[in-house]
């Protein structure tokens, strides 16, 4: 917590005169999937685990997604032996800060979540790093849970890269679901507890704001 804090407070004076960082690097509104699951027809929960930085604002981006039901903080990619806040920041232990979404496939389907971690969740150009935080632990990564997860992920991401909407190239990893380990009580809902948090005001407030204003369709207000 101590060395994200000292990040943040470096990153502040860094960027003082920027009022808000864009959280992507997109040069237009991102096209919907052209491979996509079907709305169910009656309401149901699946699940979604995708890491991109900071876990603190994957989750509070997807809490606010219309059809998602509970957004949970954790650690993806590695052992259950390791999967603690202290080992993972080590950068050493294979994990990603992760967020597992959960989700009524009958209101919102797993290719429009993946338009929601693409156009305002992360800057999906960015390599094992999110702002100011760097490493391993913050790579953007989609873990998906069976073949068609891995169909519409994979679709998605060439989809994105032929229609050239970043500025720079894709690095988003697309790879096998292993195991998803919550992380520690203080992490989850960390946004919601705390607003006016540096870190929180200059990196994730503005992922918010961005999914209202770029996604209304897709916007809950809890």
């Amino acid at each position: 917590m101590l060395a994200r804090y000292v990040r943040t407070t470096t990153w502040i004076f860094a960027m003082a005169a920027v009022l808000a960082i864009a959280p992507s690097r997109a040069a237009t509104q991102l096209p919907n999937p052209k491979i996509d699951e079907p709305m169910a027809k009656a309401h149901g929960t699946e699940t979604a685990v995708l890491a991109g930085g900071c876990f603190w604002g994957i989750e509070a981006v997807f809490e606010h997604v219309k059809g998602v039901t509970n957004a949970v903080s954790g650690y993806s990619g590695g052992s259950a032996d390791t999967a603690t806040y202290d080992r993972v920041s080590t950068g050493t232990t294979g994990h990603a800060e992760s967020v597992r979404i959960s989700y009524d496939p009958s209101r919102v389907t797993y290719g429009q979540l993946l338009k929601v971690f693409f156009s305002v969740a992360h800057d999906p150009t960015e390599l094992n790093r999110q702002g100011p935080d760097e490493g391993t632990q913050y790579r953007s990564a989609i873990f998906f849970a069976n073949d068609e997860q891995k169909r519409i992920a994979e679709a998605y991401i060439a989809q994105l890269r032929s229609a050239r909407v970043f500025s720079r190239p894709i690095v988003t990893q697309a790879v096998p679901l292993k195991g998803f380990y919550q992380a520690e009580a203080y992490h989850q809902d960390y946004l919601a507890h705390h607003p006016n948090q540096p870190y929180i005001v200059i990196n994730d407030l503005p992922k918010l704001a961005a999914l209202e204003r770029q996604l209304p369709a897709l916007y809950a207000a809890r």
